[in-house]
């Protein structure tokens, strides 16, 4: 069974052009180190009557939209060896920034967690 890693990211709604662009340079990056799949989703269906939208434990502010994601790994052992490679690689920070206030999103908002599968197809 698989590993996945997952995201809720409140994001600016102003800053998705540049949130996609981190996105596709950022999967490249996870892809060449060897995940097996890589999403990254922007809102769009988000207030269905009865359940709990997506932008409540984003805490999505006005002006937000919620990115869900995932990176899809062969086992945990080789998601932690991919993303300590990840975290080393130049390209990342490069992207990113050394400044936390310049980032498209606030990143003590992002809800984050590792899952092992149960059912997969």
């Amino acid at each position: 069974m698989t590993y996945v890693d997952g995201f809720l990211i409140p994001l600016p709604t102003k800053n998705l052009a540049r949130y996609r662009r981190i996105a596709r340079a950022a999967c490249k990056i996870w892809m060449e180190y060897g995940a097996l799949e890589y999403r990254e989703c922007a809102g769009d269906d988000l207030n269905i009557k009865g359940v709990i939208p997506f932008t409540k434990p984003a805490q999505c502010r006005k002006g937000e939209t919620v990115i869900f994601a995932w990176i899809v790994y062969k086992n945990k052992a080789q998601r932690d060896r991919i993303n300590a490679r990840v975290c080393k690689d130049p390209r990342i920070a490069k992207m990113m920034g050394t400044d936390p206030k310049k980032f498209p999103f606030d990143c003590k908002r992002m809800v984050y967690g590792g899952f092992k599968t149960i059912v997969e197809a």
